[in-house]
C-alpha cells in the first residue's frame, strides 16, 4: 500500500514545491521550486532530496524526546540568557543522546546512495541545512537560526549531520528568536535538507538579493561574493567583494553594472585535507587583490535573481555558488527578503548628525540611522550575558548565537564582515544602525567609551567620539504635493546616497556633479593614471597600483569607477533626467588628487583660471578628458541609461562651447544622437549677454549662481575678506537671471537653475518661478521645504 504523501520520510526537490513549507520547510520547498520550475529557464539547481517534517516528528515520537523537550523548556524565560543557553544545551545533548529509528536511517541512505550514483560516486560530498517549517516567510526571515553542515560523505557522517540539524532547532538563538516572533517552539518541526555540494571550495560562492539592502530601492541586484565555501560571507568572517547591477536594463542586452568595490577576502573555507569536513586557509595577495568574478558572470546571477523574483512575485534572498572543476554557477538557496521589502513607502525618515566629532573610524554602513551609547566590548559569545540593554555591541563578529543581546543594543560595530553578514542582516531586521567590516573597532574602542555610530552619511559608516546630537525628519509622502508649474529636481554629489534620495519626491537630477564622483571613488588624477610609468611621486604610484587593484589597466580603473557612480545615479532616478556636468576642479584641487601635483599648474586666482571648458580642449589634458567622455558613453551605451544628459561648466566663449563638443563627437557623443542632450551652464556674463548664440549649439540652460554672483559682483567667493559682499540676491545678479530666463523662453531652450541660492534662500526660489523658471534643482535636504513655500505661492496667487 502507498505511503500518503504527508506521511513520506523523503521527498526529492523533483517532487516538491513551494506550496510544501509544512511538508519540507520554506528552504526546502523553495529549492523544490526551482529545481522543477526554473531549471527549465536556465536556472541551475543542485539536485536532492528532503528528510521531512514527518520524519523528524517521528523521530521524537519514538524515541520519546517530544515529553523530554517540554520538561527541559517548562517555564521558560528567554530575558534571563544564562537560564536560556543552560535549557537549550540540555534539549540539544537529548536529542544527540538517541539514535535516528531504524526505518528512518534506513530510508536516507538508501536515497543518498542513490543521488551519490546519480553523480558517478559510492559517497559523493553533500551539504546538510536545515529547513524549518516556519522559516522563510515574509513576515518572519528564520535564516540562519539552525545548522548547515558542508562536506559531509558517507553514512555514518550524513545520519550525525542530520541528527545535529534536528537538535539545532533548540539552539538558543532559535529558542529566543520563535518565542519573540510569538511562535509556539512545539508548533515549528525541521526538515533537512541533502543537496549535492557544488565544489564552490576549488572557485567562488556568495548570496545575492534582488533589491538594495540599504535603501530599499527594487530596481537593483545585490551580488556579494568570495572564494571558498559561501559560509565565511555569511557568518561575517570575510568582507566580500560587492557588486549593483541595474535590473530594468538586464532584458534589453545592455550590461548595467553600476558598482564594483573589492573586498578584502582574507580568508576562505575549503575542504578539510582529509577531504570530510571543512578548514579555513589564508587567500593569497594577488587573489585579495582581483575580482572573484568577471563582469560575465555578475550579469548572469543577476539575470537568474530577476527570474527567481519575477516566479516568486517578490524581492528575494539567494545564495549562489560556483564550481571550481566545471566553472558552472548555481543558486544553492532562495528565500523572500523580508525587511526592505516590507519597509513603509509611505513615509521617509532622515537621520543627520546636529554636531560635528572627531571621527575614530569608519566601516561598511548598514541602514540609514543614527544612534549613540556606551561601548560594550564583546569578543566572545560566552560573556554576552554582560551586555547591559541600551549599549553600542562592539565585537569581531557576529553569529545566530549573539542575537538575544543584539536586540537590546543601540548599534552593531564589528570588525569583519561585509553588508550580507549576519550582523548586517540581523541589524537590518531589527532597524539598528550597524557598521561592519571596521577592521579595527575591537582594537580602537574601549569599555564603557561613549561613541556615536552613523550610518547617515553613504555607505560608509563613521564612529565617532562622545554622544553627538543628531535630528530625525519623517515625511508623510501622501500628504505631500511637488510644485506643477516648476520641476523641482536634485542636486546629487554621492552616488552612494543616490538611492535613498531618489524616494525624495523629485522630477529628476538637475545637477550630477562628477567632480565629487571622482575625489570619493577615483581619487585619482586621470594624467596620474595616463602617465603612470613617468610619475616620479614614488608614494603616489603605490597609492595608484593599490587603489586600480583588480583592474585591466590604470585607465580602465578610471573609466569605469566613473562610469559606476555616474550610472548609480542615472539607474537611481531612471527615467527621469539626471544631468551629469563634466568635470569642474580648480587647478589647486586638481593638484590634490592623487599624483595631482605634477600636472596642475600654479595659478594665483584657479577660481577664475584652467577650469571648466577651456582645460577639456587644451592638447596636454585632452586625453583625460576623453577618460570622462568614454565612461559617459559606456553609462548610455553600454548601460542603457539614455536618460543621462551632458552639462558643460565654466563655457565663457561660443567657440569653446563648439570646441569641446566636436570632442565629445569624437568619442560618439553626438548631440541629438539616441536623445542625447547638451547642456551648457549659465554662471558667466558672457553667457547671459550671449543667450541667444549659445541657445544655437546647446540643448538646455543651467543658471550657476554661486558663479554668476561672484563674477556679476567681482567677488571672489573663497576669500573671507571680502564675503559680506558676496549675495545671490543682489539686484545686478537677479537681473543677469531675470535676462537669461527671458532669452531661453525666446529660443525656447529650456532653463533651469542649480546653483546654490534656492536652496539657502526660499525667497530666491519664489523669485525664480516668478520669473518662469523651467526647474529649480535643490540639495536634497531642502526639496521639501522649498516646494511647501513655493506650493505656498501659487496658492495665494490662485486666492
Amino acid at each position: 500500500m502507498a505511503i500518503a504523501r504527508n506521511k513520506k520520510f523523503i521527498l526529492w526537490f523533483k517532487e516538491t514545491t513551494i506550496k510544501d513549507i509544512p511538508l519540507v520547510g520554506g528552504k526546502n520547498a523553495s529549492l523544490g521550486e526551482m529545481y522543477r520550475r526554473l531549471t527549465p529557464k536556465g536556472v541551475r539547481v543542485p539536485n536532492g532530496f528532503s528528510i521531512t517534517a514527518s520524519a523528524y516528528e517521528h523521530f521524537l515520537d519514538e524515541t520519546g524526546l517530544r515529553k523530554t523537550i517540554k520538561t527541559l523548556l517548562k517555564g521558560l524565560d528567554t530575558g534571563n540568557i544564562v537560564d536560556l543557553q543552560h535549557r537549550g544545551t540540555a534539549v540539544r545533548s537529548a536529542i544527540l543522546a538517541v539514535e535516528l529509528p531504524a526505518n528512518l536511517q534506513a530510508e536516507i541512505v538508501t536515497n543518498y546512495h542513490r543521488l551519490s550514483k546519480e553523480f558517478g560516486g559510492l559517497n559523493t560530498d553533500v551539504a546538510v541545512r536545515s529547513s524549518a517549517t516556519a522559516e522563510d516567510l515574509p513576515d518572519a526571515s528564520f535564516a540562519g537560526q539552525q545548522e548547515t553542515y558542508l562536506n559531509i560523505r558517507g553514512e555514518k557522517d550524513l545520519l550525525l549531520a542530520v541528527k545535529k540539524c534536528m537538535a539545532s532547532l533548540f539552539t538558543a538563538r532559535a529558542i529566543s528568536y520563535r518565542q519573540d516572533k510569538h511562535f509556539s517552539q512545539f508548533a515549528i518541526s525541521l526538515s533537512v535538507t541533502v543537496q549535492k555540494m557544488v565544489r564552490s571550495d576549488k572557485a567562488a560562492s556568495g548570496v545575492m538579493f534582488s533589491i538594495d539592502t540599504e535603501s530599499g530601492f527594487q530596481d537593483v541586484v545585490l551580488v556579494n561574493a568570495t572564494y571558498g565555501l559561501g559560509e565565511y560571507i555569511v557568518q561575517g568572517y570575510v568582507t566580500p567583494d560587492e557588486y549593483y547591477v541595474y535590473s530594468k536594463k538586464l532584458d534589453e542586452g545592455y550590461e548595467p553594472i553600476i558598482g564594483k568595490t573589492l573586498g578584502s577576502k582574507e580568508r576562505k573555507l575549503i575542504y578539510g585535507k582529509d577531504g570530510r569536513d571543512t578548514m579555513g586557509v589564508a587567500v593569497s595577495g594577488v587573489n585579495r587583490r582581483k575580482f572573484v568574478l568577471t563582469d560575465k558572470e555578475v550579469l548572469m546571477l543577476a539575470r537568474w535573481a530577476m527570474i527567481v523574483e519575477r516566479h516568486y512575485k517578490k524581492p528575494m534572498d539567494m545564495e549562489w555558488a560556483k564550481d571550481g572543476l566545471t566553472g558552472k554557477l548555481f543558486i544553492v538557496q532562495a528565500r523572500p527578503e523580508t525587511v526592505k521589502s516590507r519597509m513603509d513607502v509611505t513615509s521617509l525618515s532622515t537621520y543627520s548628525l546636529q554636531q560635528k566629532g572627531k571621527l575614530i573610524f569608519q566601516g561598511a554602513s548598514v541602514g540609514e540611522k543614527i544612534a549613540a551609547g556606551k561601548v560594550s566590548l564583546i569578543k566572545d559569545v560566552k560573556q554576552i550575558n554582560k551586555f547591559k540593554t541600551g549599549d553600542v555591541l562592539v565585537t569581531k563578529m557576529t553569529d545566530p548565537d549573539w542575537e538575544p543581546i543584539m536586540k537590546k543594543a543601540a548599534a552593531i560595530v564589528t570588525d569583519s564582515g561585509g553588508r550580507t553578514c549576519h550582523a548586517a542582516i540581523v541589524s537590518r531586521e531589527m532597524g539598528i544602525p550597524c557598521i561592519v567590516g571596521s577592521k579595527i573597532a575591537t582594537a580602537r574602542l574601549k569599555q564603557g567609551q561613549s561613541i556615536t555610530v552613523s550610518c547617515a552619511e553613504g555607505e560608509r559608516g563613521n564612529v565617532y567620539s562622545g554622544i553627538l546630537k543628531y535630528e530625525v525628519k519623517t515625511l508623510n509622502l501622501k500628504k505631500f504635493k511637488l510644485p506643477t508649474r516648476t520641476k523641482i529636481m536634485m542636486n546629487i554629489g554621492d552616488p552612494e546616497q543616490a538611492f535613498v534620495q531618489s524616494f525624495i519626491p523629485n522630477a529628476g537630477v538637475g545637477l550630477a556633479r562628477q567632480e565629487l564622483i571622482i575625489n570619493n571613488f577615483i581619487k585619482i588624477h586621470p594624467l596620474a593614471l595616463i602617465h603612470f610609468d613617468r610619475l616620479k611621486d614614488q608614494k603616489a604610484k603605490e597609492k595608484i597600483e593599490q587603489l586600480t587593484s583588480g583592474y585591466s589597466s590604470k585607465t580602465g580603473y578610471y573609466i569605469e569607477r566613473l562610469a559606476q557612480g555616474i550610472g548609480r545615479i542615472a539607474a537611481a532616478f531612471y527615467p527621469k533626467d539626471v544631468i551629469i556636468r563634466l568635470s569642474d576642479f580648480r587647478s589647486n584641487e586638481y593638484s590634490e588628487l592623487i599624483g595631482g601635483r605634477e600636472f596642475e599648474p600654479e595659478e594665483r586666482n584657479p577660481m577664475i583660471g584652467w577650469r571648466g571648458a577651456s582645460r577639456y580642449y587644451t592638447p596636454s589634458y585632452i586625453p583625460a578628458f576623453k577618460l570622462e567622455l568614454k565612461a559617459i558613453r559606456r553609462v548610455r551605451d553600454m548601460m542603457g541609461l539614455k536618460n543621462l544628459k551632458i552639462m558643460v561648466p565654466f563655457c565663457r566663449t561660443i567657440e569653446e562651447g563648439k570646441k569641446v563638443q566636436a570632442l565629445m563627437k569624437s568619442e560618439g557623443l553626438v548631440r541629438g544622437k539616441d536623445g542625447l542632450e547638451i547642456y551648457v551652464m549659465v554662471e558667466i556674463p558672457s553667457n547671459v549677454i550671449l543667450a541667444k548664440e549659445f541657445a544655437k549649439i546647446f540643448d538646455g540652460f543651467s543658471i550657476g549662481s554661486n558663479d554668476l554672483t561672484q563674477l556679476t559682483l567681482g567677488v571672489d567667493r573663497d576669500s573671507e575678506l571680502v564675503a559680506s559682499v558676496y549675495d545671490e540676491n543682489n539686484e545686478a545678479v537677479k537681473s543677469l537671471i531675470r535676462s537669461v530666463i527671458r532669452s531661453a523662453k525666446e529660443t525656447k531652450t529650456k532653463i533651469g537653475i542649480c546653483g546654490q541660492a534656492p536652496s539657502d534662500f526660499p525667497e530666491f526660489a519664489k523669485f525664480l518661478m516668478a520669473e518662469g523658471i523651467d526647474s529649480i534643482s535643490l540639495n536634497p535636504d531642502t526639496v521639501v521645504k522649498t516646494s511647501l513655500a513655493l506650493n505656498a505661492m501659487r496658492g495665494k496667487k490662485k486666492r
